[in-house]
């Protein structure tokens, strides 16, 4: 008989692994299916990520936000994407900017500033309203020697945008600030993209990521001040090495010191 479970034996391991991770592992079940309470979280998370990548962002709200607290000089721009539907269904419209855009990026100083610092709604912009301007708070104080461009908050823009802002904005090294694909563990987590030399063109290989950013870790991930620690110490190395991608191997070390 010793091979068998004891009475609740698997609840337990049930219990003991969720505190280590918010996946749904060992869910209790009724027969042969779930319970009740497990299909209504899973339905009630599914739902929340599908209404985030659906989510139109406020770009005025937040732009707003910044010039009051944090930075005065903010672009509101868009992608070639003229709706929301359109951004899901052509991935390559969201990569690059719309004429007016372009003429906005044009009528900036032709001056070679240090960073081009992008937000982009990507597909959550609840990410982006609920952990930019904290992100910001704890990031820009870092960099202060630093030369920035002014801010640019991009509606129905993917990653790759930033490489056309940047090289527009004559920049050393573009960040894009992107709410990521959501999960049914986290509907609104930040990612963080630094490319060296933008331009268009640039592949995912060339750039370094620090993703799951959320003011709120409860369920994992980075806090704003160590996202912003992390990101400072990629882009003092960056700058050192003039480069991004692979090639550029951050340690703990590096980004305390960043």
């Amino acid at each position: 008989m010793s091979g068998l479970a004891r009475p609740g034996e698997g609840r337990e391991v049930g219990a003991a692994l969720r505190r280590y991770t918010p996946a749904r592992v060992g869910l209790g079940r009724t027969g042969v299916s779930l319970k009740t309470r497990d299909l209504l979280s899973f339905q009630l998370a599914h739902a929340r990520a599908r209404d985030a990548v659906h989510a139109q962002l406020d770009s005025g709200s937040l732009a707003a936000e910044i010039e009051s607290g944090i930075r005065p000089e903010v672009l509101r721009l868009h992608s070639a994407a003229t709706s929301r539907t359109e951004y899901l269904q052509r991935p390559d419209l969201g990569r690059r900017l719309n004429e007016s855009s372009r003429a906005i990026l044009a009528a900036q100083p032709a001056d070679e500033v240090d960073m081009a610092l992008v937000i982009a709604d990507g597909l959550s912009a609840l990410a982006v309203e609920r952990h930019v301007p904290a992100l910001l708070r704890e990031l820009l104080p870092r960099l202060s020697g630093w030369w920035l461009a002014p801010i640019c908050i991009v509606e129905q823009g993917r990653v790759a945008i930033g490489d056309e802002i940047g090289q527009a904005l004559n920049a050393r090294v573009a960040v894009v600030l992107i709410g990521e694909r959501p999960g049914l563990s986290s509907p609104d987590s930040l990612g963080a993209y630094v490319t060296w030399a933008p331009w268009p063109g640039r592949t995912d290989a060339e750039r370094n990521c620090i993703s799951n950013i959320r003011v709120d870790i409860g369920g994992g991930g980075l806090a704003p001040e160590q996202a912003a620690a992390e990101l400072a110490g990629t882009l003092l190395e960056a700058s050192r090495r003039q480069l991004t991608g692979v090639a550029l191997k951050t340690t703990p070390r590096m980004l305390e010191k960043g």
